[in-house]
């Protein structure tokens, strides 16, 4: 582990390379104060959290870990930051020390996430305590957690850097800074940015979570970092890249409906959830994101703590755990998505719609026997086009920088931008027929028709028999 500490300043940055896992590295690859960030405990952890939570039980390559990812994301800032430097660099004033900045945001923006990465912060926390989506990010627990590791590993950093390194993680949350607070802007939009969602994160989850699952991309990033164009203090994009940029959101939609949001995928998430939830007053897993000092201690081996737990208070959730080991997961009944004119006043669907629409007598659900995912789709911007946000330039010696609509390019694109779909899981397989036909109930009660397009679980069953 490299012990030492060193100051950063504007133009006094340490040139040294980096002595780790008996091999020498280059400087242009690992400068001695990323080492002095990735040699701590707190970094090493994003070793034990994979960067697609429970999805390798549906996909058994995505097992890649947040490790990976930020080191990528750190190569792909600087791959960024060198073209605009090569090209733009006396221009815009771009320094060694903007470089190294940017580099670092790249490679801390993750440390914040807490076991099976965004199942804790948007599906536990806001169980825990639903106003917790207000208070809690984990972009902003990247930055607290940042504080702490420079507190406690001595690294000596000046203050002012280390809050613009921090900014820069925040960028895109909602924890950001007021964008007329920041000097040279555009650099904010590289690692996490809150302009239009073009970034160097997206550049590396895309092609690593394509690859690790198996499915082909045709997103190319090396498009966007080679023509990318810093004018009016904002990133700006060749026209004749406008399909390439379209390409990076629907090809990240295409992951959340296929990968991410799966529906298996899905229903072994609630059942981890609820298992979190029975084990979170025992273990207080919620009280650690409090707390940068103890959160850093959470990562994806807390299923194997729970499970070889001796004591009593954590048996329901080791039972839901053993459920998911043997595979005898959540059923799922059946989903529909949500009508486009219903999509500005749509509303989540909770387990207490769908046991209040239930009509036979047969069987008497409880709220405690349905559990609902609420699924959005969007391209970044919710219902609105990213693409609106993102500036185009015609050629690379003009300096007019302009939107370009749709329909200047293609009236084969989508005009919505967001899909939702409502899915509905019985816990157990006896309650599946009762729940979908309740879940059917609610759907003719809200608009008139049933307007999912699989049949029932029931049906189903019949139509294999005939």
């Amino acid at each position: 582990m490299c012990k030492f500490r060193f100051k950063i300043r504007r133009g006094l940055l340490s040139t040294g390379e980096c002595y780790a896992s008996g091999q020498l590295r280059e400087r242009q690859r690992f400068t001695w104060l990323a080492c002095a960030f990735v040699d701590t405990e707190e970094f090493q952890r994003l070793r034990d959290l994979k960067q697609l939570g429970l999805t390798y039980l549906v996909y058994p390559g995505a097992v890649h870990t947040r490790f990976e990812h930020s080191l990528g994301v750190y190569q792909l800032a600087g791959e960024a930051m060198n073209n605009l430097k090569m090209n733009q660099g006396k221009e815009l004033g771009i320094d060694r020390f903007d470089v190294q900045t940017v580099k670092l945001a790249g490679l801390l923006h993750d440390i914040g996430h807490g076991p099976f990465s965004h199942l804790f912060e948007h599906e536990f926390l806001p169980r825990v305590d639903p106003g917790a989506t207000s208070k809690w990010s984990h972009e902003h627990m990247s930055a607290l957690l940042l504080d702490s590791i420079v507190d406690k590993h001595g690294i000596d950093i000046e203050p002012d850097y280390l809050k613009i390194v921090k900014e820069m993680i925040v960028a895109s949350s909602k924890f950001s800074t007021k964008e007329g607070a920041k000097e040279k802007h555009f650099l904010y939009d590289i690692v996490a940015n809150g302009r239009n969602g073009i970034d160097v994160d997206k550049f590396d989850y895309i092609d690593r979570d394509s690859r690790a699952c198996g499915l082909g991309s045709n997103f190319q990033h090396w498009r966007l970092l080679q023509g990318m164009r810093v004018i009016g203090d904002e990133i700006c994009y060749p026209a004749k890249d406008y399909l390439s940029v379209h390409k990076l959101f629907t090809t990240r939609a295409d992951l959340h409906r296929t990968v991410y949001t799966h529906a298996k995928v899905k229903a072994v998430e609630l059942m981890l959830v609820d298992a979190l939830l029975e084990a979170n007053d025992y273990l207080g897993i919620a009280l650690h994101a409090e707390d940068p000092e103890e959160f850093w201690k959470l990562d994806d081996t807390i299923v194997k703590r729970i499970e070889s737990a001796p004591n009593d208070e954590l048996k329901k959730a080791k039972e839901i755990i053993q459920r998911i080991r043997r595979r005898e997961l959540y059923k799922f009944c059946n989903q529909y998505s949500v009508p486009k004119d219903k999509l500005e006043h749509f509303k989540d669907i909770t387990a207490q719609d769908i046991v209040c629409s239930q009509k036979s007598s047969k069987v008497l659900l409880n709220e405690e026997d349905v559990a609902v995912s609420n699924v959005k789709i969007d391209l970044t911007r919710g219902r609105d086009n990213p693409l609106e946000s993102v500036k185009f330039f015609k050629d690379s010696g003009c300096e007019e920088k302009f939107a370009i609509t749709d329909d200047r390019v293609s009236h084969l694109l989508p005009a919505c931008n967001q899909d939702r779909i409502v899915r509905v899981y019985a816990k157990k397989p006896e309650l599946v027929e009762a729940v979908s036909e309740a879940f059917e109930n609610l759907q003719l009660r809200m608009y008139g028709e049933k307007t999912q397009v699989h049949d029932t679980p029931k049906k189903k069953k019949r139509s294999r028999s005939d």
